[in-house]
């Protein structure tokens, strides 16, 4: 069995194998939940610096949720509308950690950028390996449906904590 370190590895190098192994190991959604703490609190860190303790920590709740809801949707329409067995996409997740460097001055936008296209590609491969797709428009498919309710209500993050005196929100780009 592999390390959480070695799967999130595999899992941000796009290996099917990883999303294959982590399907397998029914033990594997502990590491997957703390797959998705980890890349919330460093994607919130890297596009929320200048909005406190607080803003960071709501960030990262809101982060959290939107997951949780993005998750919740792809399942749901990966198993009722083109079904599927169950998934565990948690190590989509694993590229959002490398959005920390998003705090290096002027580099922000495109740290976030390339992350959120990075997580948008692991989560297709983690839809498809999980729903055992044969071809990957399906997950494409599924995976926008999850990733269109994300961008609503990430929008809605971002007008609550502009509204609490956080920093300006950027049109979310990452999951």
């Amino acid at each position: 069995m592999a390390t959480l370190a070695e799967r999130m590895v595999g899992a941000a190098r796009l290996d099917a194998g990883t999303y294959e192994e982590v399907e397998a190991d029914t033990g594997a959604t502990g590491q997957a939940a703390l797959v998705v703490v980890i890349s919330s609190v460093c994607l919130a860190i890297g596009a929320r610096l200048g909005a406190g303790l607080f803003g960071l920590v709501l960030m990262s709740v809101f982060r959290l949720i939107g997951w949780y809801v993005w998750a919740l949707v792809t399942f749901l329409v990966g198993t009722r509308m083109l079904p599927g067995s169950k998934t565990e996409a948690g190590f989509a997740s694993a590229p959002g950690v490398l959005a920390i460097f998003g705090v290096i001055p002027g580099l922000g936008p495109v740290v976030n950028l390339v992350v959120g296209i990075w997580m948008l590609v692991a989560m297709v491969i983690a839809v498809r390996q999980a729903l055992d797709y044969d071809n990957t428009a399906r997950a494409v498919g599924v995976v926008v449906i999850g990733f269109v309710i994300y961008l609503a209500l990430a929008a809605l993050a971002g007008i609550v904590i502009t509204g609490l005196g956080g920093a300006p929100a950027p049109a979310p780009v990452t999951p």
